[in-house]
């Protein structure tokens, strides 16, 4: 507590005027928890200045509180600056699929340039949108930075941010943008995806930030012959379909129609609260700099165009930079069509005192014989930034690329708008990997590799959908510097390989067997060995073939290509018709206005994915892409046939066997055992590498060879069998003694006890009278009880108490007979290992336990299984 004397502190309110500072029951003055704590005295005269924060009901207002040696003094009110005006919260409802959304802003973050709150149900979105006080460096790649974050993983949806935002956003706008968007809450009923890419979309229409149009996201689901927007999770269960779009009011960004509603109320709620946009920011490049780098490269980039190899063409493009960067930015430049001298019309006035004078008679002078002093004026040279000259040359060389593609009716490469590359591809490149491909489009080469192995190396992903996902199929994209050609940093996967490697993965799942029929974890590594464009599709590729050549049964192959587009073709001369290209390359992808991947068999699409550059296409234009699409999938699928040397369709002799049983759920804690024991002793036992337990009564062990394989196999199905009373178990070793009975092993792990009352037809004083541990015998199962703990009798196996232990007889003098007879007496044990088969009585009926051999579903799954199907869980060719 801070405790106040009448010479101790004075209380100086700051506010602008001073009836506003009364003291009530309202007001209340705190210290924080950090703040040092002190008391006053009036010895010591020197405090530190305290600043106390007193809370009222509508606003803060600050205090100084300040200690003296001197008595109380009345202090006036210090005038402070103005409190700070936020705008009034706004609330509004917007149409979202058959239900609607909440959108408030004003609320949070009422410091950022725009921020939101969208509710969905109980799921909810914060997203703001901030920027730089300071422009960045001009640059060709728009300042925007995206970060998605669920509090787990999030790597991908943060493309599908900024995706669909970045074509919206102005060229010149050079402040640093950064849009943070965290889910605060999720009902597991509604999707967070699509609410943040909506979200996103409000924060940028209502901050300062320049943009062209408002974006919303929906998620699109089919169900039956019914598409549905924005569905929830349950809805999507039975859903065939997956699709995440992101558009306006008037084009399709990542495709349009069910956003164009959102879009039309985002605008109401940007004209109610939206903030001024910063245009007079925006900085371009000088108009007249783009004539001058088409007057000093323009030849040369027709003829650097036309060279049709990457590493070539790029440096010949590098060195043409250089010389248009150090004429613009170092020496100086005047334009052809500015006139080097100039003629000035100056009467000659004042002319030389020593020159002879002309007489010229009346009507012999021409108008135009004035005498004219020409003066040579030269044009100053004209000096440009190094940044604008590099901004313009990158796009001057896009539009000579397109000029060519659209007037010359050819490609950088030969190629026509619809030609793909040449494609070859081989298997079995990587003698000890599980499965491997080398895929090959061009200048665009992708390594794919195959690792099979069981559930403990399925990917673990923590996220908001579901507690624990497991994936039993994914796929690793990695794209080193090496694959360009340069030099560059090896760290972590960036945002573009998890993308890349994400849509790759989406694109083979569906062809996937399931579960039961391949119980292996997949996983393909696809590292991209050379690049030129379309390198998510190479992976595609590659990982197909790579499955095959491990032995999956896939139920199609599957290619991908890279759609691009030029979409004003009128600019070139054209008929205004948007030019699609087919398996476009690295430039194309940079200078064109659209990269639409797609991947899928002959006759349908798995995955698809569209990133295009310019306010939108239309469906018609989306049509003709998707065609011309399936027609390059057709041409790369036939390629792939032609795959040497051609995949393997069989498991590697390096790849693991995965056996699957089948057991009594309520059985699976005897395989487990206590803490884990008897598991883990049965694979320290037989060598195994994993028992893998679920809750159904599925037990999968995997195994390098099949003679561990079959020992384990044999422990778990005599733990897991279902004894009867009646079996009759033989030969049967004694595992230990207590004085209660004896524990007998039935079968490996399995034991019973045999009370002592069941060794002998007659009393015994203790077990170690008639048996030891080790001794082997025979008993019968008599009874198992509530706890599945089993009951065995020796006794119900041995002849009848007469024709064991005759009656003893008294002894009769002679020491001889008496000597004979005392080797019969009543529990003398049979020599050890000796058969008791022969004294089971001959009309008893016996069931006797043998182990069954094992059945087709219990094999493990082996090459031999791809040539037939099978009823059971074994795993088969498709």
């Amino acid at each position: 507590m801070l405790a106040t004397s009448p010479g101790g502190l004075h209380i100086r309110p700051c506010y602008p005027h001073s009836s506003h500072f009364s003291l009530s029951a309202r007001c209340k003055l705190s210290l924080s928890s950090n703040c040092p704590r002190f008391s006053t005295s009036q010895k010591s005269s020197k405090f530190r200045s305290l600043s106390l924060l007193l809370s009222r009901r509508k606003y803060s207002e600050r205090f100084s509180v300040r200690a003296s040696a001197t008595g109380p003094e009345v202090s006036e009110p210090v005038l402070s600056d103005a409190l700070p005006s936020f705008p009034q919260p706004v609330s509004v409802k917007i149409p979202f699929g058959d239900r609607q959304i909440l959108v408030e802003t004003g609320h949070m973050g009422r410091q950022a340039s725009g921020a939101v709150t969208v509710t969905d149900g109980e799921t909810i979105i914060y997203t703001s949108v901030c920027l730089a006080d300071v422009p960045s460096e001009p640059s060709d790649f728009f300042p925007l930075n995206v970060n998605y974050q669920e509090r787990f993983s999030a790597a991908g949806r943060t493309r599908l941010i900024d995706r669909p935002l970045r074509p919206t956003l102005i060229k010149g706008f050079y402040h640093e943008t950064q849009i943070l968007s965290w889910v605060l809450s999720y009902d597991g009923l509604h999707f967070p995806d699509a609410l943040a890419v909506t979200a996103a979309g409000i924060a940028v229409a209502l901050s300062e930030v320049p943009n062209s149009k408002v974006i919303a996201g929906v998620r699109v689901g089919l169900v039956g012959d019914k598409f549905i927007v924005n569905p929830t999770t349950q809805e999507m269960e039975d859903s065939q379909l997956d699709l995440l779009l992101a558009g306006s009011d008037d084009a399709i960004l990542m495709i349009e129609d069910a956003v164009r509603e959102i879009s039309n109320e985002v605008k109401a709620l940007v004209e109610m609260c939206g903030k001024p946009k910063m245009l007079d920011t925006i900085k371009l490049p000088p108009p007249e700099l783009y004539k001058h780098v088409e007057e000093i490269a323009g030849e040369e980039l027709v003829k650097v165009l036309q060279i049709k190899n990457k590493i070539p063409r790029r440096k010949a493009l590098s060195s043409l930079e250089e010389k248009v960067l150090t004429i613009l930015s170092e020496k100086g430049y005047v334009s052809k069509d500015e006139t080097v001298g100039i003629v000035e019309t100056i009467p000659d006035l004042l002319e030389d005192e020593d020159e002879d004078e002309e007489v010229v008679v009346d009507g012999e002078v021409d108008e135009g014989d004035v005498h004219i002093k020409p003066k040579s004026r030269k044009s100053t040279p004209m000096l440009f930034s190094e940044v604008d000259v590099k901004l313009v040359f990158k796009e001057v060389t896009s539009k000579f690329l397109r000029r060519r593609i659209v007037e010359g009716g050819r490609r950088s490469d030969g190629r026509f708008a619809d030609g793909i590359r040449p494609i070859s591809s081989r298997c079995g490149l990587l003698p000890r990997a599980h499965g491997s491909a080398l895929f090959t489009r061009g200048e665009t080469q992708s390594l794919a590799v195959i690792t099979l192995g069981d559930k403990q190396m399925a990917q673990r992903i923590d996220n908001l959908e579901s507690d624990d996902e497991v994936k039993r199929f994914y796929l690793q994209y990695s794209f080193p510097p090496s694959s360009v050609g340069e030099v560059g940093r090896i760290g972590a996967p960036s945002r573009r390989e998890i993308g890349h490697g994400t849509l790759a993965e989406r694109a083979l799942e569906p062809v996937l067997p399931s579960d039961n029929d391949f119980p292996y974890t997949i996983r393909v590594e696809s590292t991209i060995t050379e690049s030129n464009g379309s390198s998510s599709m190479a992976s595609v590729c590659g990982g197909c073939l790579a499955l095959q050549d491990a032995g999956v049964p896939i139920k199609c192959s599957i290619a991908g290509v890279a759609m691009g587009m030029v979409l004003d073709t009128d600019e070139f001369g054209g008929d205004g018709t948007p030019l699609i290209l087919s398996d476009i390359t690295g430039s194309e992808d940079a200078s064109g206005d659209m990269d639409f991947k797609v991947a899928g068999n002959e006759d349908g699409i798995t995955a698809f994915q569209m990133d295009i550059k310019v306010g939108g296409i239309t469906l018609p234009v989306m049509k003709k892409a998707l065609q011309q699409a399936k027609d390059g999938r057709r041409h790369i699928l036939a390629e792939m046939l032609k795959c040497s040397p051609p995949p393997s369709n069989s498991l590697s002799k390096h790849a693991p066997l995965i056996h699957i049983m089948k057991v009594k759920p309520e059985k699976i804690n005897l395989i487990i055992g206590s803490g884990g024991k008897k598991v883990k002793s049965i694979i320290e036992e037989t060598g195994v590498e994993a028992i893998d337990t679920e809750d159904d009564g599925t037990v999968k062990i995997t195994a390098k060879d099949l003679s561990s394989l079959e020992k384990s196999k044999a422990i778990i199905s005599n733990l897991t069998m279902v004894p009867t009373v009646g079996d009759i178990y033989r030969n049967c070793e004694i595992k230990s003694i207590a004085p209660y009975g004896v524990f007998v092993e039935i079968a490996p792990g399995r034991e019973g006890l045999c009370h002592i009352s069941e060794l002998s037809s007659n009393w015994l004083a203790k077990a170690e009278d008639v048996v030891k541990v080790g001794d082997l015998v025979d008993v019968k199962l008599i009874e198992v009880n509530d706890k599945g703990q089993l009951r065995l009798s020796r006794k119900a196996l041995l002849p009848e108490a007469d024709a064991e232990n005759p009656p003893v007889k008294l002894p009769t003098g002679d020491p001889t007979k008496d000597a004979a007879a005392s080797d019969k007496l009543v529990g003398s044990p049979k020599p050890k290992g000796s058969s008791s088969e022969d004294t089971v009585l001959p009309h008893k009926k016996v069931k006797v336990f043998k182990r069954p051999a094992s059945p087709a579903k219990d094999r493990p799954y082996s090459n031999k299984d791809r040539t037939k199907k099978s009823s059971g869980k074994a795993v088969s060719s498709q």
